[in-house]
């Protein structure tokens, strides 16, 4: 028997034992007198081979990889498509990286100007994510939803503070002592 047949069958059988457990120790249910005073066993937990197989997760190698590349220029096509505020964030980064290239600072302080703008993007991503996945789960107005959303939009607000700061910090002195020469 294979690995997957035999989590598959461990899984079904915990299932059953969980179902069976419910239901003879229902409180709900009228008819007490066929409640047997045996204790049931309770289901073993679940461990990494009982999950059900995933037919999304078979790839290896360079065939994963290449999927993977796929799924997530996939990403980036709904990102851009779907989302306004990554399409302002892309285009503040296609403004932001070329300077970052062109201005006259040390490599550790332009990698910290790319890195931070990056971020930006990357937040953002996190961020729609956990927008569609609330989305996909209930549309109806929700405390916790709406607390997830507002703690993405947080960390978003957070990545565009450290973008500013990162370039603040680092092109003050450079833009002090080009007022310096002008003046």
């Amino acid at each position: 028997m294979t690995r997957r047949a035999v989590a598959q069958e461990r899984a079904e059988a915990n299932a059953r034992a969980a179902a069976g457990h419910t239901r003879e120790n229902d409180p709900f249910d009228d008819d007490l007198e066929d409640i047997d005073d045996t204790p049931v066993q309770a289901a073993e937990p679940l461990g990494p081979d009982d999950l059900p197989f995933n037919p999304y997760k078979g790839n290896r190698g360079f065939t994963r990889a290449w999927h993977a590349m796929k799924n997530s220029l996939y990403g980036f096509r709904i990102a851009i498509r779907e989302e306004s505020a990554f399409r302002q964030e892309l285009t503040l980064a296609a403004i932001l990286l070329p300077i970052s290239l062109f201005v006259p600072v040390a490599p550790v302080e332009r990698a910290a100007l790319i890195t931070s703008v990056l971020l930006v993007l990357i937040v953002e991503l996190l961020n729609s994510s956990v927008e569609a996945a609330i989305d996909r789960i209930s549309l109806e107005r929700h405390e916790l939803s709406k607390r997830a959303k507002d703690f993405g939009s947080a960390a978003v607000m957070v990545a565009l503070g450290v973008c500013v700061i990162t370039w603040g910090l680092i092109l003050w002195p450079l833009a002090s002592a080009w007022l310096s020469r002008i003046l």
